[in-house]
């Protein structure tokens, strides 16, 4: 099982071979694209983030190491990328370990000087969703 910060590591690495914006657009893209179709059960109100401007829908299931597993689907396809990402670095982690997690890769690869607002107050939207699912399921 990778670490939160391996993950982040890895991402890093894969953006760092664009220099410039365009092409890290176009990878991130690619990465919406290839996330999983959400069945279309999934796309309720209830999962539903607010704060998004494009509809992005976020499910959270618990196993029984108590690991949470994340599938999400975007209306529109940047976020759809931006989205895919956080379920990478998040998916099959413990709640602590996402609730302590320093998400630097957001940095590292330029994305917080790169969105326009709008995206980036949806991707805090969807980090704070991630975070909430966590400490909803802290034992103890």
């Amino acid at each position: 099982m990778k670490s939160i910060e391996d993950i982040q590591s890895e991402i890093a690495e894969e953006f760092a071979v664009y220099d410039e914006w365009l092409d890290k657009y176009e990878y991130l893209i690619d990465l919406g694209r290839e996330l999983p179709l959400a069945p279309e059960g999934d796309k309720t109100d209830a999962n539903l983030i607010e704060g998004c401007q494009s509809r992005v829908w976020l499910t959270c299931t618990r196993d029984a190491d108590g690991r949470l597993h994340f599938a999400a689907d975007s209306d529109a396809i940047i976020t759809k990328g931006l989205i895919s990402l956080l379920v990478r670095v998040f998916d099959s982690q413990m709640p602590r370990d996402i609730l302590d997690a320093d998400l630097h890769f957001i940095d590292d690869i330029g994305l917080k000087e790169n969105l326009s607002p709008t995206r980036a107050g949806g991707l805090a939207a969807m980090i704070k969703r991630i975070r909430d699912y966590a400490a909803a399921n802290l034992e103890g």
